[in-house]
């Protein structure tokens, strides 16, 4: 048996079902279904393959390093816990796809029913048998989102939409403190493996950091299981068609809470506050939940609060920290899994073919309906804990164990409070099958339409039930193994051979039990007079709470983003350079110490203080003109020649060719952005802000300033530019260490650099689509009411200089591109090179000769060298590189000599392609809109020559 493949199987087996579903989306029905049912089946038979094993005592287990720096490892474990849970998912699972394939009506979206199913069945593998807790929570999150998809697949019901959102925000918002939980619990116990965590209890429980890691992981578990307060999601999620009712809240979402309290229950169990909480939540959920059950009117209303209740049951079980309470949770998880989900498929039987789910509205279908009566029956006498049925002897057992605990001091009051849940249970049990199918008929209507559906529907229910009868009839057969085993493993250590049977004598359990069915029949007798009582006292909608809760958190949100986030660009700079200004000074306050270090200085030359000044001077005229846009443009531009120039001084070539031509680009696309705005801006600021930001922004040149006083005064010692000169020619094949490292030692980096820039030139796009339309396309044209001539005339000197230009800069950008690696150069500065050359076409023969000559779109640009850069650093991991890593060889070729290839080579040309993308994108889009306002102003021009004339 090879148990890595088996294991690994498991998880990724539901997964590949759900691709191949979706890729078949078209298909007719059985193929969705069917290939749903092939992963179910298959995963079912794997787990029966290695049962044995793992019953006898074996854990199979599988581990390969994912993201070790943060200690996460794909480990998989099989233990009897994950046995057991793996065994009810895949075999529960593959009997709801064969009833969804006969319930799901003719036109349904069956390939996404299907997919999103076996989703969701493969997110709960991944819980049930992952051997390392972060791999397990992000299995536990995956659940959540896919469990909003089946719950909101009517996605045309407004209910069905709530539900999901409601189930999403409950679990997901639990799932973000468990996270928590479960962080800390890794840390105290020194490692993030699950076994390691297991055998660490006692660490853990002495841990000063116990009580909140339990209370964090609490709440994880309590709302995915739904236990009071965090119960109200799972009736909402009853809009969910009835084949997910059944797979979700019978054997596996509801459960995944429970699960990992049996999983951790070595580790948190046996302390006074867990017992506490754990015995009191499940307690009160227990009793709840059948009070509510009792008088619901809604089918699938009874069996969503039942299910709350029987929750509230296996919590409560393993709050005791006693081991036999353990074993009878492991019992009733069984029985619950086989009748909850019997209940719910006939529930949507009856539903089918009668069209309503109105207990009210229904009665005497056995007559109409025997199969499903018979199924039904069975299925809810196990769960009102009816010998001889399996769901009889957990109840005896639970009922057995209430009498070991005492809870707030009290003994007595655990055995009570369970014995009148117990009561409630019964009644809402003999109700549901009572008043659905041996009452009378209420309703001609429904009742004219009942029938038996075909054998496809009941089969899957009526092999629940024959389980149900087993496990009573027969529990030491076929349960007794599988209880002691996997007792032994949610208690960490063996237990003695486990005795199921529906006779122990008479005794204190029994007596609870007859006492809990008796009066659940009074309950079903006077049932009338109850609901009567019931609707005549007012009851907390724990929906219409959840809801006012959410509105008054969203209007709260809504003022305090409205204080801090007003619709001012002003306000919103203000406050950033404020926070970083006050953040800077916090940093030198605590940080102390001399603002100067012991790095002696180099002398100023008399060119660099000239050129000091002169960029102090062009600052402070931005400044003074800030209404004169084409003049401010002129100093900015002076400001970054004097950088460019700054970097020449220092060495920089690189950085120099890079910021020259940036400064060229951007002062072409702001004389385009300029000529689309009003000639004479308003007045911008208050004197008094201006005074603000004034004393702002010298607060803040203090602060940049001192910080790069003390850093360049200051030997910054070994640094990792001493790797980059000895291993730039050697490691990337390139004596031009800066490019070696944006294309080689830092490539990720500069992937993400240039998906932002891409990112930007599409939402450049999407910004300025719309400026020549609408309100804003009425003031476009208002500011150009005064342009004197068509951007379409142009001097001819003009145009045929740039033509005869433009082979010679696309030569220059070609030369820069190919130098790069080994001279100042590269992808970047090459696509400002040629985005120039295009520029200047534009703007010599204007925007319609230029772009009815352009062949290649900017999006397809934008796309293609994002995705040439990814292929480049995938291509490394075909030969067992690391991403991005690049490789280079030398080449002899006639005529040319030694010729150097690196495949960095190719990720530059995806950042020249995304960088010459993004430019022509703006481009575009500026000349585009001064285009389309030039050609209005035109037309009104006409038009108002024609009305003078006439």
């Amino acid at each position: 048996m090879a148990v890595p493949a088996t294991l690994s199987t498991l998880v990724v087996l539901p997964f590949v079902a759900a691709l191949l579903i979706a890729a078949f989306g078209g298909a007719q029905r059985w193929v969705h279904s069917g290939l749903a049912a092939a992963g179910s089946a298959i995963g079912l038979a794997l787990i029966l393959s290695v049962a044995g094993p793992v019953i006898g005592g074996d854990i199979l287990s599988v581990s390969a390093p994912w993201v070790p720096a943060i200690g996460l490892d794909f480990s998989l474990m099989i233990d009897p816990l994950g046995l057991m849970f793996a065994g009810l998912i895949f075999g529960i699972g593959l009997l709801v796809v064969i009833f969804g394939h006969f319930y799901l009506a003719d036109g349904e979206a069956t390939g996404r029913f299907f997919a999103s199913l076996m989703l969701f069945q493969g997110a709960m593998v991944g819980i049930v048998i992952s051997g390392n807790i972060l791999l397990l929570l992000t299995f536990w999150e995956l659940t959540s989102l896919s469990s909003f998809l089946l719950i909101g697949f009517w996605r045309h019901r407004a209910d069905a939409r709530q539900g999901a959102r409601m189930a999403l925000a409950i679990t997901g918002g639990g799932g973000l403190v468990l996270i928590a939980g479960m962080l800390m619990l890794g840390i105290v116990a020194g490692s993030f493996d699950l076994m390691t965590i297991l055998q660490s209890g006692d660490i853990v429980r002495a841990s000063p950091l116990y009580p909140v890691i339990l209370i964090l992981i609490l709440i994880g578990c309590f709302t995915k299981s739904a236990q009071f307060p965090f119960h109200f999601w799972l009736p909402h999620a009853m809009a969910a068609p009835t084949p997910v009712s059944a797979y979700l809240h019978s054997a596996t979402m509801v459960k995944a809470g429970v699960f990992l309290l049996a999983r951790l229950w070595p580790v948190l169990a046996g302390t006074e506050l867990y017992t506490g909480i754990v015995t009191s939540v499940g307690l009160f959920t227990m009793l709840f939940g059948a009070w509510a059950a009792l008088f619901r009117h809604d089918l699938k209303g009874i069996l969503a609060y039942s299910t709350i209740s029987q929750l509230g049951l296996l919590v409560m079980l393993l709050g005791f920290s006693i081991e036999m309470a353990a074993v009878a949770a492991v019992l009733h998880i069984l029985n619950h899994a086989a009748f909850k989900a019997a209940l719910f498929m006939t529930a949507g039987i009856v539903d089918h073919e009668t069209g309503t789910r109105d207990i009210r509205r229904l009665g005497g279908l056995a007559k109409a309906m025997p199969v499903t009566a018979l199924i039904a029956t069975i299925a809810a006498g196990a769960m009102a804990g009816i010998p001889p049925l399996g769901g009889f002897i957990s109840k005896e057992m639970m009922l057995y164990e209430t009498l070991e605990i005492s809870l707030f001091g009290l003994p007595w009051l655990v055995p009570v409070v369970a014995t009148v849940a117990a009561a409630l249970s019964a009644g809402y049990s003999l109700r549901y099958a009572w008043q659905l199918f041996f009452g009378r008929p209420r309703d001609p209507e429904p009742q004219a339409k009942a029938h038996d559906p075909a054998a496809g529907m009941w089969i899957s229910p009526a092999f629940l039930a024959v389980l149900a009868v087993l496990l009573g009839l027969a529990p030491m057969l076929i349960a007794a193994p599988l209880v002691t085993a996997v007792s032994s493993a949610v208690i960490g250590r063996a237990v003695p051979e486990v005795e199921l049977a529906l006779w122990h004598g008479v005794n204190t359990a029994l007596v609870m039990s007859i006492i809990a069915v008796a009066a659940g029949v009074l309950m079903l007798w006077r049932h009338g007079t109850l609901l009567r009582l019931y609707e005549g006292v007012r009851h907390l909608d724990a929906k219409h709470l959840f809801e006012r809760g959410l509105g008054m958190m969203d209007a709260a949100v809504r003022k305090a983003i409205m204080l801090v986030h007003r619709p001012s660009l002003q306000r919103m700079l203000f406050a950033t350079f404020a926070v970083v200004a006050l953040v800077m000074a916090e940093g030198a306050w605590i940080g102390g110490g001399s603002l100067t270090g012991t790095r002696e200085g180099l002398p100023a030359s008399p060119v660099a203080i000239f050129a000091w000044l002169l960029l102090i001077a062009a600052t402070i005229a931005v400044l003074l003109n800030e209404r004169q846009r084409f003049r401010v443009l002129i100093y900015i531009s002076v400001i970054g020649l004097i950088i460019t120039l700054g970097f020449i001084h220092l060495s920089a070539p690189d950085l120099a060719l890079t910021q020259i031509a940036v400064e060229v680009v951007t002062i072409l696309l702001l004389l385009l952005a300029l000529n689309l705005l009003p000639k004479t801006p308003p007045v911008l600021s208050r004197p008094s802000r201006r005074w603000r930001d004034g004393m702002l922004a010298i607060l803040g040149g203090l602060g940049i300033g001192g910080a790069s006083w003390a850093m360049l005064t200051r030997d910054p010692g070994q640094t990792i530019s001493s790797f980059h000169l000895a291993n730039s020619y050697s490691g990337g094949g390139g004596k031009n260490v800066v490019n070696v490292i944006l294309v080689d030692f830092r490539a990720f980096d500069t992937m993400g650099e240039i998906i932002v820039l891409g990112i930007a030139g599409l939402a450049i796009y999407a910004l300025l689509d719309t400026t020549s339309r609408g309100t804003a396309g009425e003031r476009l044209r208002t500011w150009q009411e005064d342009m004197p001539h068509s951007p379409e005339s142009h001097p001819v000197m003009f145009v045929m200089a740039t033509r005869i230009l433009l082979p010679l800069v696309l030569a220059a950008g070609l030369f820069i591109f190919l130098r790069g690696h080994n001279e100042p150069g590269g992808g970047f500065v090459a696509a400002l090179v040629v985005a120039i050359a295009f520029m200047v076409q534009y703007l010599a023969s204007g925007f319609d000769w230029t772009d009815s000559r352009r062949r290649i779109g900017e999006h397809f640009l934008i796309a293609a060298g994002v995705l040439l850069a990814i292929a480049t650093g995938l291509g490394s991991l075909l030969f067992g590189a690391n991403f991005l890593t690049s490789a280079f060889g030398y080449f002899t070729l006639p005529l040319v000599g030694e010729l150097e290839l690196a495949t960095a080579l190719l990720f530059d040309l995806g950042v020249f392609a995304v960088v010459f993308g993004a430019v022509m994108q703006t481009l575009a889009q500026l000349s585009h809109i001064s285009q389309r306002a030039a050609r209005a102003h035109a037309a009104r021009s006409r038009a108002s020559s024609a009305e003078n004339g006439a």
